[in-house]
């Protein structure tokens, strides 16, 4: 039976701690564990080895290096856990601007790894659907909008109740197999295409 549980990419420039997060996790059934001990051009690994998720351990970690692996964090959309030996608050700011779902300061002993590693996992999770859920909501309010616009278009040119203009544009969509608020945007481009017509007749 394939395992359940997501694959895990290590990034650790220290063989020895590498050791101690990789233990853990298989200590914990994960066995789909690669380490990855040279942090040059990582972004590239990342997208060879499209790991579930990413786990960066960063011992004594300078302004430049946190601020590459923030970078890293950002771009690929992963549950990442960073452990690093020590870290201020400023860093620990920016680690959450940078979507780290686990910033973990002190704290690398390999009983600790799993736990956070699903921390991590949920927290992403939980943010990734908020975030969803955030762009369905700008999705639904800018229907609304398209479709009041479209709306006004019919009521004036026609002289419609909004129930009607409603209705009508309803129909349309029924008829097209489309989405009202597709419906509604071809008509309101229709509109503005035909005004600018209109006004460049007129130069």
């Amino acid at each position: 039976m394939p395992s359940q549980l997501p694959s895990v990419l290590v990034v650790d420039d220290n063989s020895v701690r590498a050791a101690i997060i990789e233990a853990g996790l298989r200590e914990a059934g994960h066995d789909r564990v690669t380490v990855v001990t040279d942090v040059t051009g990582i972004a590239g690994k990342i997208a060879v080895l499209e790991p579930d998720v990413i786990v960066i351990d960063l011992e004594n970690p300078n302004r430049d290096m946190l601020e590459n692996m923030f970078q890293l964090s950002r771009a690929v959309k992963r549950p990442i856990a960073m452990f690093v030996d020590r870290s201020d608050r400023e860093s620990i700011e920016r680690a959450i601007e940078a979507g780290v779902s686990a910033y973990v300061v002190d704290g690398l002993r390999r009983e600790r790894v799993k736990p956070i590693l699903d921390m991590a996992i949920s927290r992403f999770n939980a943010y990734s659907r908020l975030e969803r859920e955030l762009e369905d909501a700008r999705n639904a309010l800018q229907s609304r909008k398209i479709i009041d616009q479209a709306k006004g278009l019919l009521i004036r040119s026609r002289s419609m109740s909004e129930d009607e203009a409603y209705t009508l544009l309803r129909k349309t969509a029924m008829n097209q197999n489309r989405k009202i608020s597709d419906v509604a945007q071809s008509l309101v481009l229709a509109a503005e295409m035909l005004g600018k017509g209109e006004a460049d007749g007129d130069d």
